[in-house]
C-alpha cells in the first residue's frame, strides 16, 4: 500500500502561508489537505476560493480539498476548477451524492466521500466504485487538535475489505488526531493517506515530523 501524508493547512500559520506552502513543497509530503468549513455543517468557518487559489498556485503537491459544507453540489465544480486534484464531500451533507461525483469528475478532478464518526461505512458503500478516495473522520469535524478515536480504525478495516473483495481502487484516508505515535497502527489497518494538522505544524521541525509519520512502525 502507498503511504501518503497530507498535512492539513488548517493548522498552518496563516500569517505566513507562503512560507508554510514552500516548506511543504520541499518536504516528503505528497499531498496538501485543505479544509473548507461553512459554519453550518460544522460550527466553524475556514478558508474559501481566493485562499485555495493562492495555495494551488504556490504548491507543487496534490491538492486534497475536504468540504465540510451543506449542499456541496452547489460548489464542488468551483473547488475543482480552483485547482483541487481531489474534492471530498460529506455523505451527511447532501442527498445528491451522484450529482456531486459527476460534477467533480466533469471538472477534471477526482471525487471522494467522507464520513463522520457516527456514520457507518454502509452509508457510502453504493458509491465506492464511483470515487477515487474515502476519508474517514477520526474526530468530529470542525476543529483541529482533537484526540484520535481508535474505534474508527474498524471503518478503515471494513473499507479495505470491501476494496479487496470488489477489486476497487479508491484510496483510504483518515483525518483527526493523527501523530507519529499512532500512524503505524493506522497504516496497518489499511489506510493509504494520513491527514495530519497539529502534529505537523505544531512540531519544532514540521518537515522532520512528516518523515516520522511516513516511517512510523
Amino acid at each position: 500500500m502507498p503511504r501518503i501524508v497530507a498535512p492539513s493547512i488548517l493548522s498552518a500559520d496563516f500569517g505566513h502561508l507562503d512560507r508554510e506552502v514552500r516548506m511543504l513543497n520541499a518536504s516528503r509530503a505528497e499531498w496538501i489537505h485543505i479544509d473548507v468549513m461553512d459554519g453550518v455543517f460544522v460550527p466553524n468557518i475556514s478558508l474559501g476560493f481566493p485562499v485555495l487559489a493562492a495555495i494551488t498556485r504556490a504548491a507543487y503537491k496534490v491538492i486534497d480539498t475536504h468540504l465540510m459544507i451543506v449542499e456541496p453540489e452547489r460548489y464542488v465544480r468551483r473547488f475543482a476548477e480552483a485547482g483541487s486534484d481531489y474534492v471530498i464531500f460529506h455523505i451527511e451533507a447532501t442527498h445528491k451524492v451522484q450529482e456531486c461525483i459527476d460534477l467533480i469528475h466533469g471538472a477534471g478532478s477526482k471525487a471522494g466521500l467522507s464520513i463522520k464518526p457516527a456514520t457507518g461505512v454502509e452509508a457510502i458503500e453504493p458509491w465506492l466504485d464511483k470515487v477515487e478516495s474515502v476519508l474517514v473522520m477520526s474526530v468530529e469535524p470542525g476543529f483541529g487538535g482533537q484526540a484520535f478515536m481508535p474505534a474508527m480504525l474498524d471503518k478503515v478495516r471494513e473499507l479495505r475489505r470491501l476494496r479487496e473483495k470488489r477489486g476497487l481502487g479508491f484510496l483510504i484516508a483518515l483525518d483527526g488526531g493523527v501523530s507519529a505515535e499512532n500512524a503505524g497502527s493506522i497504516y496497518a489497518a489499511g489506510c493509504d493517506v494520513l491527514v495530519a494538522g497539529s502534529s505537523v505544524f505544531g512540531a519544532e521541525d514540521p518537515a522532520a515530523e512528516i518523515v516520522k509519520l511516513l516511517e512510523a512502525e
